[in-house]
């Protein structure tokens, strides 16, 4: 998975590189953002959120039970959810105007703003039926433990906008039409091939498409009963990112783009390593926790936890420490200027000093759901919401566009501190399996590579040809990958550094 949704993070990167030199931090990179973010509010609920998180322990369910039960249970939600988005999409173009007077309503006193976001708005409006169904395919194929291909979906998302700015701009400019309106474009047709791409193998498990007999059973209502909690927390959700798009928009143009470039760097190791580990855990901990084996489940969501822990670290010091220079190398150049990597790369540290509690979050949301306790993420979920606003809305007026960032980093982590307390009351966890020795040397480990990283490992780096920066950078991270596991294997973690590589090494063999 982590090889998987690595090329895809990769691949995502190339395409804000391309967005970045074609159209900088401006105001029609604004417009996009906000224009994209509409859909995707939605995708949290209907695709890689609550409905993901209730759907793989029960279709891990009705497979244990026979193959026709998951069969059935499948295509009856692919046909519901296709009817449910299909309706809201064609909603969302109906109404564009009003939801961007409600997302943006610094647009208004810009009107060619407002119509290129409405335009774009309408034309990626599908885009949240296609990456719905994504995900359905991609929680049937992970609880047949098929996890490389599913992860590799969102990479043909990144190729087909990538491709749309390069070979559709030019064609728009020509008629007359904006060429940002390439980007929605890509964006739609992405998520369509992230859903086709993922349709072979289905076939191939016998999965073939079906009208269902029924579609109403009782493993659908317990879907959409799992679901109705997290109603609650995704309608929680959208007011909190209402509320920072519109602070956002309202602070300087310049400033969506700029948070939405710095959270995309944030969010290449949480897409490789958390969000992996995350899947991966759902699977095995409700797989041992159907079984009634208590101690298998607990050794799962253990085993996810240390290995969070030992993975994002190196990270975390690679994208504080490193910021300007990760920004400068990967998006100034074309109407990236040097103001906008360094706005990008003091957003940038804000979220990085997130990563450890966004791992854990992505571990533990997935494991109440397993659980039967989806209440606990959605009361987490509003409370940390709740001190998100309040947050923003008392210090962006005074400190600007970056507290939106401090306010998501402090939010994830009183979230993930509260789910934490809860599940070890739940599962009668001791404080050493939160708090272990491995843990503490993790973080020493950490702590140390930080130091070295700021002091020793800083050169003069901006002055140099651009070969010499990507080189430079290269050692530098590479130095700090190093003396982490280096640090680790002298604290007595051999086995950890041991298994890490090995894992890596055989994953590139088979390359």
């Amino acid at each position: 998975m982590a090889i998987a949704t690595f090329f895809s993070r990769i691949l995502g990167l190339v395409r804000e590189q391309v967005m970045a030199a074609y159209f900088g931090a401006s105001g029609v990179t604004d417009a996009f953002l906000v224009a994209y973010r509409i859909p995707n509010l939605l995708r949290d609920l209907f695709a890689e959120g609550a409905f993901s998180s209730a759907f793989v322990p029960t279709f891990v369910e009705a497979n244990q039970e026979s193959k026709d039960k998951s069969r059935e249970l499948m295509w009856s939600l692919f046909w519901l959810l296709s009817m449910i988005t299909g309706v809201i999409s064609i909603g969302i173009m109906i109404f564009a105007p009003e939801l961007i007077r409600i997302f943006a309503p610094s647009f208004i006193n810009d009107p060619e703003k407002f119509e290129i976001t409405v335009n774009l708005t309408r034309i990626m409006a599908p885009f949240l039926m296609f990456v719905s169904l994504a995900a359905l395919f991609m929680g049937v194929l992970n609880s047949l433990k098929v996890f490389f291909i599913p992860s590799l979906a969102p990479a043909f998302y990144n190729i087909m906008s990538v491709l749309s700015m390069l070979g559709l701009s030019g064609i728009l400019i020509k008629y007359g039409y904006h060429p940002i309106y390439s980007l929605g474009i890509g964006a739609m047709l992405g998520g369509l091939m992230q859903a086709l791409v993922q349709v072979p193998l289905i076939l191939k498990y016998g999965y073939r498409p079906m009208w269902p007999k029924q579609f109403w059973t009782d493993k659908s209502k317990k879907i959409v009963r799992l679901i109705g909690p997290g109603l609650i927390g995704f309608a929680a959700t959208q007011v909190n990112l209402l509320v920072t798009t519109i602070l956002a928009t309202g602070t300087i143009v310049g400033a969506t783009s700029w948070l939405n470039y710095s959270f995309r760097l944030f969010q290449l190791p949480v897409g490789i390593l958390s969000v992996s580990i995350g899947n991966s855990n759902l699977v095995h901990f409700s797989e041992a926790w159907k079984k009634k084996d208590e101690a298998g489940a607990k050794a799962s969501l253990q085993q996810s936890y240390y290995l969070s822990f030992l993975t994002v670290m190196p990270a975390l010091v690679i994208l504080y420490c490193l910021s300007e220079e990760i920004v400068h190398v990967i998006f100034e150049r074309g109407r990236f200027d040097r103001a906008s990597t360094l706005m990008t790369a003091e957003a940038l540290r804000m979220y990085a000093i997130g990563l450890p509690f966004y791992g854990l979050y992505k571990i533990w949301v997935p494991t109440f759901y397993a659980l039967d306790r989806q209440k606990i993420p959605v009361i987490a979920s509003v409370m940390s919401i709740v001190f998100n606003i309040a947050f923003c809305l008392l210090l962006t007026p005074h400190y600007g566009f970056k507290i939106l960032a401090l306010g998501t980093t402090l939010s994830v982590t009183l979230n993930a501190c509260f789910q934490a307390w809860i599940i070890r009351k739940d599962l009668n966890l001791s404080w050493g399996f939160f708090f272990s020795l491995r843990i503490f040397k993790v973080l020493g480990a950490t702590f140390l590579s930080a130091i070295v990283a700021e002091t020793i490992l800083k050169v003069e780096f901006f002055s140099q040809p651009f070969l010499n920066k990507c080189f430079y950078l290269g050692v530098q991270i590479s130095a700090i990958a190093a003396l982490y596991l280096i640090l680790l294997w002298v604290m007595g973690e051999r086995a950890s550094v041991n298994a890490l590589l090995s894992k890596v090494t055989q994953r590139f063999k088979r390359k």
